[in-house]
């Protein structure tokens, strides 16, 4: 009794430093000068990109989260977040500079 308690916490310990969806990570803090030197068209520029690499950002922490699930299961251990493969600070950062250039473009007038 005492061993199948222990397995089912030692579990849920490792499932809870599995890597987390891409949707619940919070955006870092970004200064908002950051991008004041920014026209309009600069601006859009470097939103598409920051679009197109926390798309791919995403889908690499999706594949980190599978692969934690699948080793915890199998392994009993987080195998992408233990390798590194967990990409939540890089997510982090996107979603920062994504809600700045956001904020960036309406203080500009950018957006109509």
């Amino acid at each position: 009794m005492r061993r199948s308690h222990f397995l089912m916490l030692a579990a849920l310990a490792a499932a809870g430093a599995c890597a987390k969806k891409p949707e619940a990570i919070a955006p870092a803090y970004i200064s908002p000068t950051t991008y004041n030197g920014f026209s309009c068209r600069q601006l859009a520029a470097e939103a598409a990109r920051v679009d197109a690499a926390l798309g791919s950002a995403s889908a690499a922490q999706r594949k980190a989260r599978s692969n934690d699930t699948a080793g915890v299961i199998l392994l009993g251990l987080p195998v992408s977040t233990l390798s590194g493969d967990n990409v939540a600070d890089q997510i982090a950062q996107l979603k920062g500079h994504k809600q700045v250039l956001q904020q960036s473009q309406i203080r500009k007038g950018c957006v109509a």
